[in-house]
């Protein structure tokens, strides 16, 4: 799938040297360094973990988010 992404410095240079290393593209060695990432904290299909909706790299939660539940966090928060 193609798609673009920006980078800070320092997360490319390591991506680049990842991808010489081992010889693959840079997206190869992207794809490598998130599903590393995910592995590292345990998000990763068939780990027991749901992976669902449009935030899947977050944990589901029983609650549902309310205007009311937003407004406290503001307040609470100084926002």
């Amino acid at each position: 799938m193609r798609t673009t992404v920006n980078l800070s410095a320092d997360a490319l240079v390591i991506a680049k040297q990842l991808a010489m290393h081992n010889g693959v593209s840079l997206s190869d060695a992207v794809t490598q360094l998130i599903r590393a990432g995910a592995n590292a904290i345990s998000v990763s299909p068939g780990n027991g973990m749901p992976l669902l909706g449009r935030f899947a790299l977050l944990p589901r939660r029983n609650e549902v988010i309310t205007p009311k539940h937003i407004r406290k966090l503001i307040n609470q928060n100084g926002i």
